[in-house]
């Protein structure tokens, strides 16, 4: 698999998240409003080294395997300040997942990630499909997941840092996300990958 490149849109740098990144994540993190729908693995209270370890022992080595591809989210007009994550995983049924300080939220970053890191899965990393479980509960993200084309193919009770909440499973496809761009409905039409 290609290595995690950076990745540009009209408004965001996407860039793949190092040791280095987890002061900023540290201080983000650990807040109710971004871990309450994150799955039950995250620990909670989050611990003083949590962002370093789980970077250490989790992502980078899946990045280093190929399995796991990581984003810090930064805004063009102040690259230096981390303020949020996207991740795309291998496996079946959770392929995508994301937060993003609560201070920038409502403004369509997540959207604009969302759409560029969905696009390297199916064009740069060749997958067939995306899955995406969430908590209904999770409306922000639920509407990610309408506006994307996606649609539930499952539902079940899952275990959240909040607690256990009904959820869906949405997929799109690579067939129904190009016919997606071939439409006009993706709304962030000019996003590339950076140097």
């Amino acid at each position: 698999m290609p290595p995690c490149p950076a990745l540009e849109t009209a408004r965001l740098l996407l860039r793949p998240v190092t040791l280095d990144d987890a002061p900023a994540i540290q201080r983000i993190f650990p807040q109710w409003e971004i871990v309450r729908h994150l799955a039950a693995r995250v620990p909670w209270p989050y611990p003083a080294d949590g962002a370093f370890s789980h970077l250490r022992d989790h992502v980078l080595p899946g990045v280093a395997a190929g399995t796991h591809w990581c984003w810090s989210i930064r805004r063009r007009g102040a690259p230096e300040t981390l303020i949020g994550l996207i991740d795309l995983r291998s496996g079946p049924d959770d392929n995508r997942g994301f937060w993003l300080d609560p201070a920038w939220q409502g403004r369509g970053y997540m959207s604009e990630a969302s759409e560029i890191v969905t696009d390297y899965w199916f064009d740069h990393l060749g997958m067939a499909r995306l899955r995406v479980p969430k908590a209904r509960a999770n409306i922000a993200s639920v509407r990610i997941s309408r506006r994307q084309g996606m649609r539930v193919i499952a539902t079940l009770e899952k275990d959240y840092v909040g607690g256990r909440m009904p959820s869906d499973i949405w997929e799109i496809t690579a067939a129904e996300w190009r016919a997606r761009r071939r439409t006009g409905e993706a709304p962030f039409p000019h996003l590339h990958m950076g140097d």
